[in-house]
């Protein structure tokens, strides 16, 4: 039995990754997406002025790197730009009155908001994760806790960056979202 000639594969095309678009984009559109990862010019400029990056690792490395080398100024405005964690909406009143007080006495005590990574908490988990850091690394000196805050914001920016560039979703909307203030 012979058979007839086969038809060559169907491939469907391919779409562009979100590396690809972020690669090709304006330095002006690639700053703008940066700025919502982590606010600091200075990191997104340099992230921006680097591209190509060959895969999502390598962008991430270098990330990582910028964020070590910002100085206290920015890391001030980066900080500046942050806010709270969002609790669940099922979360009691009370542990956010909890929370609100905890924020407070951290805020009047280091002049700056608390800051958090929270990849890999679950929901249900995040106001007491909160709450337990906010106490325990209310008890640092300023200079630990400014350094302990500037890891906490190399870890978010690269868990949003890592967020959008999967293709789930935009910076603005993974882990610890920041906002344009408080």
């Amino acid at each position: 039995m012979t058979r007839g000639p086969t038809l060559p594969a169907h491939h469907p095309p391919q779409l562009p990754r979100p590396l690809d678009a972020f690669n090709a984009a304006c330095a002006t559109e690639a700053r703008a997406l940066l700025l919502r990862c982590l606010h600091s010019p200075r990191w997104s400029h340099r992230i921006a002025a680097h591209r190509p990056y060959p895969d999502l690792d390598a962008l991430l490395a270098a990330a990582d790197e910028a964020a070590y080398d910002l100085s206290p100024a920015d890391i001030s405005e980066a900080l500046s730009h942050e806010c709270l964690p969002r609790l669940p909406e099922d979360t009691y009143s009370a542990a956010h009155m909890a929370l609100d007080a905890a924020h407070a006495a951290y805020e009047a005590r280091f002049g700056h908001v608390f800051v958090i990574y929270l990849g890999g908490t679950a929901p249900s988990e995040t106001a007491d994760r909160v709450l337990e850091a906010i106490r325990s690394r209310s008890a640092n000196d300023p200079d630990e806790e400014r350094a302990t805050a500037a890891d906490e914001l190399r870890r978010l920016a690269r868990g949003r960056l890592g967020t959008y560039l999967r293709g789930a979703g935009s910076c603005a909307t993974s882990p610890n979202a920041p906002t344009s203030g408080r």
